[in-house]
């Protein structure tokens, strides 16, 4: 987990009710879902292997183990999971170059976050090798932490990237707002009881008490997300 945070406490959002903002990465800011899709098609090939267009929405979202465990028992390649990892990386890093285009709104959002000192967090299943790369194009100012998969016991959909957030930025979870693009990573946030606002990108995600769904990250803004904390959305 890198972090920037002083040893004070986190910095306050102007008086309101939300103490911080905790983001996903892949798919949330990035719009990189379907690299990862090309790069396990890709890998997936060379091994002799066609994937079916329909496990997409299973493994979109998770933890590299489990999407390629998943990828590998749907398949029944002859590799393990440590080697399909390290494929999968090298081949979605090669894809990403040196920039990465943001979502709509991404830049915009981030920004406000910034300029209002809203501490914000970039909570990723993704590895920190690939967080790193992806950094440079998002602006490593514009976070005060950043949690990578490789770097909790248990990542998405399990809570613990959130409550590493949460307790690092010396935030409630319950006075978070997180925002997330899949129903993996919507249901880390909402197990460490944080409110959420989730954009889907590759699949459905329903509207539930606690969650707001929304089409993009156009309609997100620091009034929206301040309304949600103090339950007036």
């Amino acid at each position: 987990m890198t972090s920037t945070v002083p040893q004070s406490a986190a910095r306050t959002a102007g008086g309101s009710a939300l103490q911080a903002v905790l983001l996903d990465m892949d798919g949330t800011l990035v719009d990189t879902e379907g690299f990862w899709w090309d790069a396990e098609v890709e890998v997936f090939g060379e091994l002799g292997h066609r994937l079916d267009e329909s496990w997409r929405d299973v493994v979109v979202g998770g933890p590299m183990s489990r999407s390629a465990g998943y990828l590998i028992e749907a398949t029944g390649a002859d590799i393990t999971v440590a080697e399909l990892s390290v494929l999968l990386n090298e081949r979605f890093e090669a894809r990403i170059a040196d920039r990465v285009p943001l979502m709509p709104g991404a830049q915009r959002l981030l920004a406000e976050l910034a300029r209002n000192n809203v501490p914000a967090a970039l909570v990723s299943a993704s590895h920190r090798r690939v967080i790193d790369r992806i950094m440079a194009s998002l602006g490593p100012e514009n976070f005060v932490l950043s949690v990578a998969g490789d770097e909790v016991a248990r990542t998405k959909p399990h809570p613990d990237p959130y409550l590493h957030a949460a307790g690092a930025l010396g935030a409630h979870p319950s006075l978070c707002a997180v925002i997330e693009d899949t129903a993996t990573g919507v249901a880390a946030a909402e197990a460490a009881g944080c409110r959420v606002v989730a954009v889907p990108s590759v699949a459905a995600i329903a509207p539930a008490p606690g969650r707001t769904v929304v089409s993009s990250l156009e309609d997100v803004d620091l009034a929206f997300l301040r309304r949600l904390i103090t339950g007036m959305n």
